[in-house]
């Protein structure tokens, strides 16, 4: 028997679960199709068991060296088997969490693949959703007036180097790692590879970093990627950029060796393990985006500012139609699509206000523009800068490598870019959204008074550094 909703949302993850409490709360009738779990990747393969693996690496980094702290221990030692069943019991509350949401919420849940047909018996307009179930019952068919694409991306892989969870890994197949291996290779230096070459370090991994682009974290300020550069390879992780993996020389026995072309000429690694971290793409495939009008452009769905498609009535959020793929996205894109459906006229979202963090040891975030951004932009740009080294709490913590750079309009004054490097900026870069998002100017965050001691001190020196004006330098 086929059942109505005001709204179907075609995933369970942070995007999907938060648009359909949205619209709970908003008095939609709301259904999930969800064929994993709910919470998606960044609950499952993600943000949460990832973030849950550095903790550990961080703790384990921190105890070998507590000596400088004062505190003499014994031998420090990793059991890893321990370290992925706290990371599992995290999980697996969340889980539970997300779950009481939905109840709370009167969300229906439907656990299975959901498919959207075109016009049919249903409905004279696309978007009817089938359901095959994964309790192997016969198919749910769902009639939305609205429905909410939010199916995720996955790991991009490499022609070559063909996922095989022994030797060649995605973050997918790491996450659920029995053992560490004593090396690996990771190709990519972007955010997922640099967070992992940092975790697998810390564990005591020899890590080696190949990179295609001229710099690991290319999409970062150039200031940011060459500290982050400088302080992995202090750590020991050996860093080749401007290489190309060449996958046809990729041997595979007791371990893995590859070779990559780069300014020296072509080199042979070899490690235990090889993780492809290259990258996300769309999971849009079997969904029956066929079946309608909506458009793909570049592996990902088309939408206008409030996410619908071509199809007025079927929106697409997160990873799947691109953009900036972070978890916090998807939900603010959610939110914004359901406040359109409802017809609240919401403002678009404004993605130069959207934070970005990195969760390796150092951290580091940003918000805003890049200093060379600003200039291709045209800015004419000031710039402060204010290093951990003059930040009493940073010494206190021994965590006192980084700084804190305030990019702004020398015309105007107004903030451009806000981009930390150092301990716990992932935390403190929300002071700097606040500021981007009330429009304030180096002069105003200066004003605003920062304890001491505490690591913000650093964003209000560093406000004060734009004009020439800090006190601590």
């Amino acid at each position: 028997m086929a059942e109505e909703y005001d709204l179907v949302v075609l995933g369970g993850g942070t995007g999907g679960y938060v648009a359909a409490i949205r619209a709970s709360q908003l008095g939609l009738k709301t259904a999930i199709v969800e064929k994993g779990k709910l919470g998606g990747t960044c609950l499952h393969q993600g943000c949460i068991p990832s973030k849950a693996l550095l903790r550990s690496a961080e703790v384990f980094s921190t105890a070998k060296n507590s000596e400088e702290f004062g505190v003499i221990t014994g031998e420090v030692k990793v059991q890893f088997n321990k370290v992925q069943e706290r990371k599992n019991r995290i999980v697996e509350q969340l889980h539970k969490g997300v779950q009481h949401l939905m109840k709370q919420g009167k969300i229906d849940v439907f656990q299975g693949m959901g498919r959207i047909l075109g016009p049919s018996i249903f409905s004279p307009m696309p978007g009817t959703i089938s359901v095959e179930m994964n309790n192997g019952q016969d198919n749910e068919m769902l009639i939305p007036k609205n429905v909410i694409i939010a199916t995720g991306s996955r790991p991009r892989t490499l022609p070559g180097l063909e996922v095989d969870g022994e030797f060649i890994l995605t973050s997918d197949e790491a996450l659920v790692l029995e053992q560490l291996p004593k090396s690996i290779l990771i190709v990519g230096g972007g955010v997922i590879g640099i967070e992992w070459a940092s975790m697998m370090c810390d564990f005591g991994v020899e890590v080696t970093v190949i990179e295609y682009a001229d710099t690991i974290l290319p999409t970062e300020d150039k200031e940011i990627s060459r500290e982050m550069h400088r302080l992995l390879k202090k750590k020991g992780i050996k860093i080749i950029t401007n290489a190309k993996v060449l996958p046809e020389t990729l041997q595979k026995e007791n371990d893995v060796r590859i070779c990559a072309e780069h300014s020296s000429g072509q080199k042979e690694f070899r490690a235990e393990k090889l993780l492809v971290s290259v990258g996300r793409q769309a999971n849009i495939e079997g969904i029956g985006l066929e079946n309608t009008d909506i458009q793909v452009e570049k592996g990902t769905i088309v939408t206008n500012e409030f996410y619908q498609t071509k199809e007025s009535h079927i929106y697409g959020i997160g990873d799947c139609i691109g953009g900036l793929q972070l978890a916090h996205v998807a939900s603010h894109e959610g939110i914004c699509a359901v406040e359109h459906i409802v017809g609240n006229n919401p403002e678009p979202i404004d993605y130069s206000l959207v934070p970005k963090c990195i969760y390796s040891s150092p951290e580091a975030s940003s918000v805003g523009l890049t200093e060379e951004e600003a200039k291709e932009k045209g800015f004419q740009v000031k710039t402060g800068k204010f290093s951990f080294r003059a930040i009493g709490k940073a010494l206190v913590f021994g965590e006192s490598d980084g700084f804190v750079k305030i990019v702004a309009d020398k015309d105007t004054d107004d903030l451009l870019g806000v981009h930390m490097i150092g301990p716990h900026v992932t935390d403190m870069i929300s002071e700097a959204g606040l500021a981007k998002v009330l429009d304030a100017t180096p002069w105003e965050i200066a004003k605003t008074i920062h304890p001491h001691p505490t690591l913000s001190e650093a964003i209000g020196e560093a406000a004060l550094a734009v004009d020439g004006k800090a006190i601590h330098a």
